[in-house]
């Protein structure tokens, strides 16, 4: 299994190489941080490469979560590849959310999911930023529909 997450993450790689006709350069002081609906408030995406909400879009995204921050168990209808650039954030598998049965990642830390694999992610004392690669259109689906932000009224 770890073998075809490994290859799928590698494809996805070199696809997204193969893909552009032009050098991309993104530094990371130029980010454009914004809230996000799908995710709990607090929470912010910068997209770096691609279009998530299009199709076939190598996509490459930024995610910001504040300290003591929690996003509950959901899927994805694609595979990612999650890597922390930043802080520490906690990872869980599974559809109820419990940080003691997940790990908790420094920067440099790369996890590959594959498609509808429910997990959940949370942050510590510090501020984490994580950087989320996967192949559009995006999408998120939580476990609990009680959970999902976006069913949630301001």
């Amino acid at each position: 299994m770890k073998k075809l997450l490994t290859l799928a993450a590698l494809i996805a790689l070199a696809g997204s190489a193969l893909a552009q006709d032009a050098v991309t350069m993104v530094k990371p002081d130029a980010l454009t941080w914004k809230d996000s609906p799908n995710i709990p408030k607090g929470g912010q995406i910068a997209v770096l490469v691609g279009d998530p909400t299009k199709a076939g879009s190598v996509v490459v995204q930024r995610v910001k979560l504040p300290p003591n921050y929690k996003v509950p168990p959901h899927t994805h209808p694609y595979a990612e590849t999650v890597t922390v650039i930043s802080g520490s954030v906690g990872f869980g598998m599974g559809e109820q959310f419990d940080s003691t049965k997940g790990e908790v990642m420094k920067a440099g830390a790369l996890q590959a999911l594959p498609a509808k694999h429910a997990h959940y992610v949370w942050t510590g004392n510090e501020e984490g930023i994580l950087q989320v690669q996967f192949i559009g259109p995006g999408g998120i689906d939580y476990i609990n529909p009680a959970d999902d932000p976006r069913k949630k009224t301001q």
